[in-house]
């Protein structure tokens, strides 16, 4: 997703999303088709320490994606690689065939400055998560995968997708943004027990304020185009927009509190309530499990934007990808605060209310700032 321009989702584009998102056996099918096909050039790649950026939307996620990318050692889902994730081998040929998956940097649909072209990293395994867990994300139950979570098949076409994307980008180490795995992190740890994860977090005020704004502009533009709705659908993209949806991290109640609250206009208390539910969650899973927490960096997106040359070399050295001086000070010279120039969209009583139901979580994470 991109400018408006660029996220003119063509008809083609939508009815064929719709026409695989409809059928997911399928998918499965040709994906482990396309993994059979291509044994010989996958089998002996090794999955060593993948690398996953997961957070609450709006957490600076982006741009540690963006960076990570950069490390010639890693390999990434890309926009082209939509709609056919499932078959990134055999799509992307198409693409290349057809003159298509190129473009000049455009800002993204976003409208936060960030700009993309069709081969940039983006948050696209979602849609592989959706084809085995049908249900992952119905705020009805609980979202939690933890270390005592089994599904044999999906954990074999998961890997094989993951050496296909190494063998398509010529990587050695796999890298992933997906804001949904704030839910999965002990089975991720179950199937790669050296997997990195690092974990983007945001003062609530300022974070809600930009969650506010994206529901709202993205509101506006699935208003507009349902085919904006079918994609934000099919990506698995329910952070934002007229099928938002909260995350329920299994605490009781709070996923229907939160819906309650949003659809009562109180925007602002749920969304910090939103932040609340999600990092204590993260912050319990992090201080219960001595392994994922060795595993785990949490890089707070204000004293990130604030020291970016240290707390990028931290990540870096967290995630085992080797970086010399000049192109970590490059790299850190991209790193900027949040644009201000945009009207704030809560009153005093609303922040407050964000910092009642969130502040105390907050507090907790930063202890694992370090």
């Amino acid at each position: 997703m991109t400018s408006d321009k660029a996220f003119a989702i063509t008809s083609f584009e939508d009815r064929l999303s719709r026409f695989f998102a409809g059928r997911p056996g399928l998918c499965r099918y040709l994906g482990n088709l396309e993994s059979k096909f291509f044994r010989d050039e996958i089998e002996d790649l090794s999955v060593d320490r993948p690398v996953y950026v997961t957070g609450l939307t709006r957490s600076g996620s982006t741009i540690l994606l963006e960076l990570l990318a950069a490390h010639e050692q890693t390999a990434a889902h890309q926009y082209r690689d939509y709609p056919l994730v499932c078959i990134p081998l055999w799509w992307n040929r198409f693409v290349d065939l057809a003159g298509g998956g190129r473009g000049e940097p455009v800002e993204r649909f976003h409208r936060d400055g960030i700009r993309v072209t069709p081969r940039s990293p983006e948050a696209m395994e979602e849609i592989l998560w959706m084809m085995f867990f049908p249900d992952c994300h119905a705020s009805s139950r609980s979202q939690v995968m933890d270390g005592r979570t089994r599904y044999p098949a999906f954990e074999s076409f998961y890997r094989d997708q993951i050496r296909k994307i190494l063998y398509l980008r010529r990587g050695s180490r796999y890298l992933a943004k997906a804001n949904y795995h704030v839910t999965r992190l002990a089975y991720l740890k179950t199937i790669f027990p050296d997997a990195r994860f690092v974990i983007p977090v945001r003062s609530p005020v300022a974070q809600a304020a930009s969650l506010s704004r994206q529901h709202r502009l993205f509101c506006e533009a699935e208003a507009r185009d349902p085919r904006v709705l079918n994609y934000m659908r099919i990506a698995g993209h329910f952070e934002f927009g007229l099928d938002r949806r909260p995350v329920n991290t299994g605490c009781g109640k709070t996923a229907d509190r939160i819906m309650d609250l949003w659809n009562s206009g109180q925007e602002a208390r749920g969304l910090g309530l939103l932040w609340a539910s999600v990092y204590r969650y993260v912050g319990g899973l992090l201080a219960a499990d001595d392994a994922l927490r060795a595993a785990s960096i949490v890089v707070d997106h204000d004293d990130f934007c604030r020291f970016p040359e240290k707390i990028l070399a931290k990540i870096y050295d967290h995630c085992g990808l080797t970086v010399d001086l000049e192109f970590l000070r490059q790299k850190a010279k991209t790193i900027f605060p949040p644009r201000e120039d945009r009207p704030f969209p809560f009153t005093r009583e609303e922040q407050a209310a964000i910092e009642a139901e969130a502040g105390e979580a907050y507090a907790a994470m930063r202890r694992f700032t370090g």
